[in-house]
């Protein structure tokens, strides 16, 4: 499988220019140089960023000042449109019309067309990801003619900048099946990873069916897994079958599952990408280390790119206090 160098080892910005409070005070903030140059020092190789529409509309120059910073130290940049003017993975954020109405389609692609010619001097510097976490699986084929033809109108402008393309089920990985075949050879299919969910979002507040009390540890049986997991979630987590119950989990559960997409980016010849991963900060620190190093390996097992959700805060913060005295070896497994 084709590996995607310069965007192998990365964290994510969340909670800077998305899923936030939209003034200029916590854009100031929130991330600052210097935590650039820290990530940097990590040796991880890239930043990804999520940005809202607001931003990327009205005040794009924290996303320059961010590229500035990165070209800097030395980090490559994905520029994720988290939010876009009438769609948004949650639901929360009141977005509604962007699959049914076509003028917001088309402020989708002008966005885009002033995002590629503002940074199409950059290079390999940067990539675009087009939407994060197409939710319904409904919205499938509207969301590969909406991506396809974004992907027409930025090529016009920036013909080589990578484009990084999910699906649906929030970045599912069994999406990756039902998306369009490539536009060209720098088209970047991207799922995400939080398996299984029973960990990895154990206490979740935002979790339908979570008890907010409720804590695993990782090498918890899968039977336990499977078990919790029919109790406490309604959201779609990989299966437990086919596994000893009574065995626990390891790097072979996610080499299993990232194989079949890696089928996928081998039958198309197009690169694949991880743009999440994390446990939440409730769980035991060791046991967030034991993950990391499971999932890791199958990662570099199979040449996946990644970067690991978040840097901070956002439930999942890596240099948060949870972390601190764990935070040197995990640097190490992302």
């Amino acid at each position: 499988m084709r590996e995607w160098k310069g965007y192998t080892h990365g964290v994510n910005l969340g909670g800077w220019l998305s899923q936030c409070e939209h003034n200029i005070d916590h854009y100031e903030d929130f991330i600052k140089e210097e935590d650039i140059e820290r990530i940097s020092s990590w040796g991880l190789d890239h930043v990804r960023v999520p940005v809202d529409y607001e931003v990327a509309e009205e005040v794009p120059l924290y996303i320059d000042r961010c590229a500035e910073w990165c070209g800097r130290h030395g980090l490559n940049m994905i520029l994720d449109l988290h939010k876009t003017y009438g769609f948004s993975f949650d639901g929360g954020e009141g977005e509604s019309g962007f699959f049914e109405i076509e003028e917001y389609q088309e402020r989708f692609y002008r966005l885009w067309m002033s995002l590629a010619e503002r940074y199409k001097d950059l290079g390999d510097r940067i990539a675009f990801e087009l939407l994060n976490e197409i939710t319904d699986k409904e919205y499938s084929d509207i969301w590969n003619r909406i991506s396809l033809e974004c992907v027409r109108r930025v090529r016009s402008i920036a013909p080589e900048t990578k484009i990084i393309i999910g699906g649906y089920y929030n970045n599912s990985i069994d999406a990756l099946a039902d998306l369009a075949l490539p536009y060209d050879e720098n088209i970047v299919y991207t799922f995400h990873c939080y398996e299984p969910l029973i960990f990895t979002h154990q206490g979740a507040y935002w979790v339908p069916k979570m008890d907010t009390s409720f804590r695993i540890p990782v090498n918890a049986s899968y039977k336990v897994m499977k078990d919790e997991t029919s109790k406490l979630m309604s959201q779609i987590s990989v299966g437990f079958d086919g596994f000893d119950p009574d065995a626990s989990l390891s790097e072979e559960y996610f080499e299993r599952h990232f194989g079949g997409a890696v089928s996928i980016a081998e039958e198309r010849n197009v690169l694949l990408y991880c743009g999440e991963y994390g446990v939440i900060d409730l769980a035991d620190p060791d046991d967030t280390l034991a993950w990391y190093g499971m999932i890791g390996k199958a990662f570099d097992k199979y040449k996946i790119g990644r970067a690991a959700w978040n840097y901070k805060e956002k439930d999942f913060g890596l240099i948060d206090d949870h972390m601190k005295p764990a935070l040197d070896e995990l640097i190490k497994r992302l």
